[in-house]
């Protein structure tokens, strides 16, 4: 007796909506943080919570495609580049106007951007999605951005001190899950070239 195999959910779903919303707000966010000119003011405010928003879509979005069978190929690969817009911008912006390090900020980018593209050279092979290690180095990240972010933190050292020390925390997991995904990706591809082969070898 066959087995009724169960349908793919449409890419036209709430978590993917809620991750195209994040790539929306993105330029909201960045709005907002330049027309405040670092004076730390209302629109400094407006831009920690046009953060802490977009963030929470991102639990959202993933809590919901888990419990409803949500979970499409399209939403594995925009979830990590909705993440990594709104991250990216973050940290580019802090580091204009001298509040983070640029060789933070760019070491960093190197390793998003280069994931990102190596999800779309694999993926012939299969989805790369996101590891344990990685969600870790996005909330390190997110939480190091949001004090970084809060007008009162130039103001108390201890604040910037603790943003610091756990931006470069991020630092560190975001390096060695870097090369963690090399070495999935490697391993993908030798898997499918290995059952490729095998395919032709029976024909």
């Amino acid at each position: 007796m066959n087995e009724k195999v169960a349908p793919r959910p449409s890419n036209w779903n709430l978590p993917n909506a809620l991750t195209l919303l994040r790539i929306v707000m993105v330029p909201f966010f960045i709005w907002a943080f330049v027309a405040d000119k670092a004076e730390y003011g209302p629109l400094r405010w407006v831009a920690v919570v046009l953060f802490v928003v977009a963030i929470y879509t991102d639990k959202l979005d993933g809590d919901i495609a888990r419990a409803r069978g949500l979970v499409t190929s399209f939403g594995k690969i925009a979830d990590p580049i909705a993440d990594k817009l709104l991250i990216g911008s973050a940290l580019i912006m802090l580091s204009a106007v001298g509040e983070l390090w640029w060789w933070v900020t760019i070491v960093m980018l190197v390793r998003e951007v280069g994931i990102t593209l190596l999800r779309f050279v694999v993926i012939r092979y299969g989805v790369m999605a996101a590891s344990k290690g990685g969600k870790l180095k996005t909330v390190m990240q997110t939480v190091a951005i949001f004090v970084f972010l809060l007008p009162v933190t130039p103001a108390i050292p201890a604040l910037s001190v603790v943003a610091l020390i756990i931006m470069l925390a991020a630092l560190a997991v975001t390096v060695v899950t870097g090369a963690d995904y090399l070495i999935k990706a490697w391993q993908l591809v030798r898997s499918g070239r290995g059952t490729a082969a095998s395919t032709v070898g029976k024909e």
